[in-house]
């Protein structure tokens, strides 16, 4: 019979159960909102400034409308301006190549790219925030780029220029994510979100007007209003989906982001994802599940020897 003490808390597992079924439906937002995008810009041929625009103005005034527009002034106040300003312009940056990068890549073939970040993460957070990886989780990285490898095949087909912008999203959402996790020790998650829609909005804003497209259709217009909605819903379910269980729980469902992009791709743009694509998107994920196992471990082994 087990002690008390290992069995599980009353409502532990359905709490687990509900934060991995948020998490998969927060990337399917995400997803969602990438393939809006692609069809805005690749189908409806409106300029990617317009689109990165509406992105972020759209989560800005729907937050606004939830929150009330008399809590601006509090989500205003920063323990650090630089940090804040710094974040707002690697989210537009990974915002834009990402926006670009989609009108001429698969969906699967950017999502792929984009699952490097945490890997980068991991390699950066020695020599920027002290927080060094073993040998295990160093190897894990190096062979989660190999992945890449794979996917892109430099030297044994023609490499598209837009996957050198999948790559410059990538590494500003990378940047993006360790300039986070350092804000989150001097501001609340509500100050950091809104600082990132405010620079993309303000500073978006007359590069987008300059290039504005007006919509044909009603159609259109919903699908340009959408996008604030599916990246505002879409973080807001993560932020529940990490508030329900820990993050090695959950964390590894952000990889369900590749199956929802495949069905996407499929359904609205008729792409089919090749083998070499889903191999080497094979190798990031497990490298990236990997690392969350590894850190998983530790943290383990560090709660038993306190």
């Amino acid at each position: 019979m087990a002690h008390a003490s290992t069995l599980p808390a009353p409502g532990a597992m359905p709490e687990r159960l509900k934060a991995i079924l948020l998490m998969c439906a927060a990337v399917t937002l995400f997803s969602c909102l990438d393939a809006s995008a692609k069809y805005l810009v690749s189908h409806s041929a409106l300029p990617t400034a317009q689109v990165v625009w509406m992105r972020f103005a759209g989560q800005a005034l729907l937050m606004a409308a939830i929150l009330g527009p008399w809590t601006i002034p509090s989500l205003l106040r920063t323990n650090k301006l630089g940090l804040q300003i710094i974040r707002s312009f690697l989210m537009v940056a990974c915002t834009a190549c990402n926006f670009v990068a989609v009108q001429y890549l698969r969906l699967d073939q950017t999502v792929a790219m984009a699952f490097l970040a945490p890997l980068v993460v991991a390699a950066l957070a020695g020599p920027l925030l002290g927080e060094w990886v073993g040998w295990r989780r160093m190897l894990a990285i190096v062979i989660g780029f190999a992945g890449i490898l794979i996917v892109v095949r430099p030297g044994f087909t023609e490499v598209h220029w837009a996957f050198g912008i999948a790559f410059l999203s990538m590494l500003a959402y990378a940047f993006f994510m360790l300039v986070t996790r350092k804000l989150s020790a001097f501001d609340p998650p509500l100050v950091t979100l809104f600082y990132a829609l405010l620079a993309g909005t303000v500073l978006g804003g007359p590069i987008a007007f300059m290039q504005w497209v007006w919509p044909a259709s009603f159609v259109q217009w919903l699908q340009l209003l959408s996008l604030g909605a599916f990246g505002g819903l879409g973080h807001y379910l993560l932020i529940l989906a990490y508030r329900l269980a820990p993050a090695s729980s959950v964390s590894p469902f952000l990889y369900f982001q590749l199956m929802s992009m495949v069905g996407l791709g499929y359904v609205i743009f008729g792409d089919v994802p090749d083998r070499w694509s889903l191999a080497g998107a094979a190798v990031v994920i497990a490298s990236g599940v990997y690392l969350v196992h590894r850190e998983r471990q530790l943290h383990e082994e560090t709660i038993a020897a306190a």
